[in-house]
């Protein structure tokens, strides 16, 4: 009680500084066609004729200048094919109301414009917070992985899992759709995604019913680059770095449009190598006296080579001026490669070494993946009425193969027993089918319903086939084998309600979800036939109320019911082997686990953000280690371990420093608590954690740039492991050139080489230690150039059904 009340006392706190200062927003229009016109620069004058401030509109035509003096000014709006427009405002005590402006396309051929106004790289809205890709300089040469490690409240693990405040069960989108991967095929999905291929990331902790109730801490909305400007129109980027070997990647961008039809595409290509160093010494102990028995050091050193290419093409028809329908195709191909070199000592209490393993594994990935998108959206009148509609099919395959050979040896090199030889085909297939439609009916009085339905049809494949070989010939491994199918339906329907009352903005939605699920493990002569069935509903309730209590602050208030539903890999219990002593398995008893959700934040005029939240999770998967002390045996699962409570403070800020500089600050203190019963025994861990990450951008002369970025997150307990405080800064360049259109920028990325995981487990029986280490200091430079020439009288490009904004309660 006494943390949440310091937490409302800093909540109360952050309101004061209330001031008299005012804001002017507006939306602007194409005249002829009135669809919004993103890109557009906003100039706001002075009595004086001196610049205030400049803005640039948003993809849905809106702008917002904040925090100026009363006053008389002139606005002053221009953007390539359309005259210029300027007005007189009067600013007194209120907003002059949400201005509407119309703006009349040029009759005639412009030259291109280039505008050098940037969006800020981190902007707190009420219902997400928005990370803008072009805006971080030490973005360049990363991946969308890696990108998501510097965002705000988002932490990922040395496997690659991304949490959220503190939380697993992170959904991810692409464009507004689900990317339907789980577990390491996202990882290396996310790997190869260049981010200069991407525009910005949305965080949401609590969405609206609209969204699948899919990731109990939430949603992260990946968003693609899509060219604004109307013509031919593209931007290109090639990125080189090194660590201690070399990684490159790069990306082309392009977009056409011109009368009804409008074409756009993008091919990304990177290539890299990198490795990663293991640590880990176990102890095992007699179960009954607890002396110590034995004492495993395992040294394991893995080093990876990748390629990977994608390429997306889609096209936006314009049947009416209400009526667009489009396709989006896309797919991906990539090859990797992983050694593992593998050294174990088994040794006696005394330290006295008994034998010897060498092992190695290598393990050649080949995926190709593809998807394909069929969209349409209709508006009935100007009100907003609309309807949408959306078919997917997605198919990804995975054709890989793993050889590990063991040497054993007794202490003093002598062999012990004949090599094995362990070599495995795991060829995979994941099909995704998807439909859904939504309808928005808006009301007079202001309110909107949003009502839709949704139904997916998963089917997983994976089919493991082992041979072992210790003398003689290669024979089938029949107790590693391992034929796994998963088919998985989903079929939803929600509703959601939400009004503008005055300075109240409220919004409620229901959405029920039914899952069908079977899974068959398919035997052979020594393991049988298994196979289980799912069928449940569950009701996701979500309430949202604001309050804006002036221009510059706003309260608000949500609920939302959420669910996390086990991985397809971790459903499979198929292993994956680093030696016959250490290996990762599957489990099919897995559970879905629900998270319920409350959460009270305040904005202060898009400058400061805090929030208090509280949540219970029942039936948590964690990631566990098991152990055969008698076989020596270690291995890494997912179980439903506990019931998890959490509590977060959060708190982030933007500054501008004069004219020049640029601070993006965000933290968030986590307490997170597990009660529950883990092999027998009794699990209650209660652990606090700090999360804080900052960023620097500063604006030079003669069209340079500098970012400094960092963040620190302390030592904390996740279920049974215990991770050490781990930190990290990066630092980059930049230098515009070619009259604006190019960018030049040098980066180096970890530059102390501090991201060092270390970690313990001392639970029950198993006691270990472990560090993992990659090599993740980084330098390199990175090149963007952006062309193109604009055509006459064209339409602003609006996305198809599939893209378009989920609903989400704006500020405005």
């Amino acid at each position: 009680m006494k943390t949440i009340a310091i937490a409302f006392t800093f909540l109360v706190l952050s309101l004061a500084g209330y001031s008299q200062d005012g804001r002017i927003s507006g939306k602007i229009l194409n005249q002829k066609t009135l669809q919004p016109i993103a890109g557009a620069s906003v100039l706001l004058y002075n009595d004086k004729a001196n610049l205030v401030k400049m803005e640039i509109t948003d993809d849905a035509g809106l702008f917002v200048i904040k925090s100026i003096p009363l006053g008389n000014y002139r606005i002053s709006i221009s953007t390539t094919g359309f005259k210029p427009f300027d007005k007189t405002i009067s600013l007194h005590e209120n907003d002059p109301g949400g201005l509407q402006i119309e703006l009349e396309p040029e009759a005639k051929v412009l030259q291109t414009v280039t505008v050098s106004a940037k969006k800020q790289l981190i902007e707190r809205k009420i219902d997400k917070t928005v990370v803008n890709v072009e805006s971080s300089l030490t973005a360049a040469g990363s991946n969308a992985l890696e990108l998501l490690e510097k965002a705000p409240g988002v932490d990922v693990d040395k496997d690659g899992k991304i949490s959220l405040r503190g939380k697993e069960g992170v959904t991810i989108l692409i464009d507004d759709r689900p990317a339907y991967l789980k577990g390491e095929e996202l990882v290396n999905y996310l790997k190869d995604m260049p981010a200069s291929a991407l525009d910005k990331l949305e965080i949401m902790t609590n969405p609206s019913a609209k969204y699948d109730a899919s990731g109990n801490s939430g949603i992260i909305n990946i968003k693609t680059k899509k060219i604004q400007s109307r013509g031919f129109n593209g931007n290109a980027n090639i990125s080189g770095m090194y660590s201690d070997r070399f990684r490159g990647n790069g990306s082309v961008n392009l977009n056409y449009r011109k009368n009804k039809t409008n074409l756009f595409g993008t091919y990304s290509s990177n290539i890299g190598d990198g490795q990663r160093t293991m640590l880990l010494t176990r102890n095992f102990k007699n179960a009954d006296s607890k002396e110590l028995e034995a004492i495993f050091d395992q040294k394991n050193k893995s080093h990876f080579h990748s390629e990977n290419q994608s390429l997306k093409f889609g096209m936006d028809y314009y049947a009416t001026k209400n009526t667009i329908a489009g396709f989006v195709l896309s797919g991906n191909m990539g090859n990797r490669t992983q050694t593992f070199d593998n050294h174990a000592n088994l040794m006696s209490a005394e330290g006295n070494i008994d034998s010897m393993v060498y092992s190695t594994n290598k393990f050649v990935g080949k995926r190709k993946n593809f998807s394909s998108n069929l969209n349409l959206r209709h508006t009935f009148d100007s009100s907003g009425k609309k309807v949408t509609a959306d078919l997917d099919y997605i198919i990804y395959n995975e054709n890989s193969t793993t050889n590990v050979h063991s040497d054993y040896l007794y202490g003093d090199g002598s062999v012990q027993k004949p090599a094995s030889f362990l070599t495995g085909k795991l060829p995979g297939t994941v099909k995704i089918y998807s439909a859904k439609t939504d309808v928005t009916f808006p009301f007079k009085n202001g309110g909107k319903i949003e009502t839709g339905l949704k139904s997916s049809y998963v089917i997983t494949d994976n089919n493991a086939i082992y041979f072992k070989k210790t003398t003689g010939e290669f024979e089938p491994d029949n107790e590693k084998t391992n034929h796994f199918i998963y088919k998985e339906n989903i079929n939803a329907l929600y509703l959601n309600y939400n009004r503008q009352i005055n300075k109240w903005r409220l919004q409620a939605g229901l959405r029920a979800e039914q899952t069908v699920s079977r899974g068959s493990q398919l035997g052979n002569e020594v393991v049988e036939d298994s196979s289980f069935k799912k069928n449940y509903i569950n009701l996701f309730p979500t309430f949202y109320i604001s309050f804006a209590a002036n221009q510059k602050n706003t309260l608000s208030a949500n609920y939302g019911r959420r669910i996390n539903r086990p991985d397809y890999g971790d459903l499979n219990p198929f292993l994956f082997f680093i030696d016959e002593y250490t290996y990762e398995a599957g489990n099919v008893f897995l559970q879905p686990e629900i998270t319920d959700q409350i959460e009270l934040s305040h904005t202060y005029d898009n400058f400061l953000n805090s929030s208090i939240s509280y949540s219970h999770t029942s039936n948590a998967i964690s990631q566990v280690l098991k152990q055969v002390t008698e076989k020596r045996i270690t291995y890494q699962t997912n179980e439903n371990i506990a019931d998890r409570y959490n509590l977060t403070i959060s708190s982030g800020a933007n500054l501008e420093i004069g004219d020049k500089t640029r601070l993006n600050i965000d933290g968030s203190l986590i307490n997170s608590k597990y009660q529950g019963r883990l092999d027998g025994a009794e699990l209650n861990v209660n652990s606090w954690m700090f999360m804080g990450k900052a960023s620097a951008q500063i604006k030079f002369n003669n069209g340079w740039n500098s970012e400094v970025s960092g963040f620190y997150r302390s030592a904390t307990h996740d279920g049974q492991i215990y991770s050490y405080a781990m930190w990290r800064a990066d630092f980059a360049i930049q230098k515009t050139v070619l009259k604006k259109k190019g960018n030049i920028n040098f980066f180096v990325r970890d530059l102390f080489n501090t991201q060092l995981f270390k970690g313990n487990v001392h639970y029950n029986e198993i006691d270990l230690v472990i560090s993992n280490k990659r090599v993740s200091r980084t330098a390199g430079i990175s090149f963007t150039y952006r062309f193109g020439k604009p055509i006459k009288n064209l339409k602003q490009r609006q996305s198809g059904g599939a893209n378009e904004e989920l609903n989400r309660i704006k500020s405005e």
